[in-house]
């Protein structure tokens, strides 16, 4: 059955053939409209419709039989009610009127987007918990680093001041010892006076 059977079909219940066009666009239409922008549509005991992501992937060319790559992808799925499925089947007779495939759906059973909607809240919470983590973490490494790196820094300082101060006392010894030398050196010079005083005392003795 094409839709313009389906037309045919319902066009007497709908009082006329142009009625019945305009009632199957319509309900299309709409069942579209909504699984297009992510909702889930549900009449209960025919089925439901709804957009189904599919990731990247690889598959096979059947003629060929290489590996290709399969982009990321939504498609369009419908799973029939429990009441389909048992007419189907043969579990359960058609009614012989033939006006109500399935059993009429209470009020407030055609559900527009409501999973969808909250499957929906429900990853965009899950998105900004895992952003608040991976920018705690980040937080965390970045003053982590910066504690470092100023340890670094105040142990170079360290390091840099001690040398300085081991230099200075290492100076300091250095002139502590040559000053005692040059005392020795002023010692020396007036026993050399008094040598020089002596031989020449004898000298003018002998003569």
């Amino acid at each position: 059955m094409n839709k313009a059977q389906l037309v045919e079909a319902i066009a007497d219940k709908l009082g006329g053939r142009q009625n019945a066009a305009d009632a199957v666009d319509a309900v299309l239409d709409a069942i579209v409209r909504a699984v297009v922008t992510g909702d889930r549509v549900s009449v209960t005991g025919f089925g439901s419709f709804e957009k189904v992501d599919r990731p990247a992937r690889y598959a096979r060319n059947p003629q060929t039989g290489e590996r290709v790559r399969v982009k990321k992808t939504s498609v369009p799925r419908f799973r029939a009610g429990q009441g389909f499925k048992d007419l189907v089947s043969g579990s359960k007779k058609l009614p012989r009127g033939g006006e109500v495939a399935v059993k009429k759906a209470p009020k407030g059973s055609l559900q527009v987007g409501t999973a969808a909607k909250k499957a929906a809240a429900k990853k965009a919470t899950a998105k900004k918990a895992a952003a608040k983590k991976t920018t705690a973490k980040k937080t965390t490494a970045k003053k982590a680093a910066a504690k470092k790196t100023t340890a670094k820094k105040t142990t170079a300082k360290k390091t840099t001041a001690k040398k300085t101060a081991a230099k200075k006392t290492t100076a300091k010894k250095a002139t502590a010892k040559k000053a005692p030398a040059k005392k020795a050196t002023a010692k020396k010079a007036p026993a050399k006076k008094a040598t020089a005083r002596k031989t020449a005392k004898k000298t003018a003795a002998r003569r």
